[in-house]
């Protein structure tokens, strides 16, 4: 009589499907990276499902727009609050170099810090609620450097700054001028740090 034996090997078991939570944090960091990468306008809701791995219609569950699904991406990290809000920590006569480091530092360093404010600043060109969203975020912190100053001048001082620095970035990492992309960090704070200083502080005494 033949035996039949039977392979008392456990069976590996099938891996758990990804949670909604998983499943909405994907579709977040696909968006994310697709905003900072190409801009408002040319993300659509089937290359961000595409990149996360799910239907399109699982983006529209959890947002039902893309000016939802811009809206939720372009929550700043609080780790770039904080870079800002240090800058404005130390002697008054460094401050501009504090400042240039800080924003550098935030739209050039690590992806889970930059990538949100890429992709406000390529929306902004486009999306008006991108706009002041970025406008509000730069200008209330640059604002910090110009205490003592009546409200119109220290307004008209972080503006002045906002649009330097954002030109700085917009010149790298949108437009692609050549000497800008080639430039290192070192290099630009050198020349941009005094020209910030002397439009937040004003001239030294």
């Amino acid at each position: 009589m033949t035996t039949v034996q039977h392979d008392s090997a456990p069976r590996p078991r099938r891996g758990r499907r990804p949670g909604t939570s998983s499943t909405r944090q994907a579709v977040l960091d696909a968006a994310r990276a697709r905003f900072a990468t190409e801009g408002f306008a040319a993300t659509t809701i089937r290359l961000v499902a595409a990149d996360a791995g799910v239907d399109a219609s699982q983006v529209m569950q959890f947002f039902r727009s893309k000016d939802e699904l811009f809206a939720a991406v372009m929550a700043v990290p609080a780790s770039a609050l904080e870079r800002f809000g240090t800058a404005f920590e130390g002697p008054g006569d460094g401050l501009g170099e504090r400042v240039v480091r800080a924003y550098l530092a935030a739209w050039e360093g690590e992806p889970e810090e930059s990538e949100p404010l890429m992709a406000m600043l390529r929306g902004a060109i486009v999306n008006e609620h991108a706009s002041e969203q970025l406008r509000d975020y730069i200008q209330s912190r640059l604002l910090s450097g110009t205490s003592g100053r009546t409200e119109a001048d220290a307004a008209l001082r972080a503006g002045l700054a906002s649009s330097m620095l954002v030109g700085v970035v917009t010149g790298r990492r949108v437009i692609g001028v050549p000497t800008l992309v080639a430039a290192d960090t070192e290099q630009l704070v050198a020349v941009l740090a005094p020209a910030v200083q002397a439009v937040l502080a004003g001239p030294a005494e």
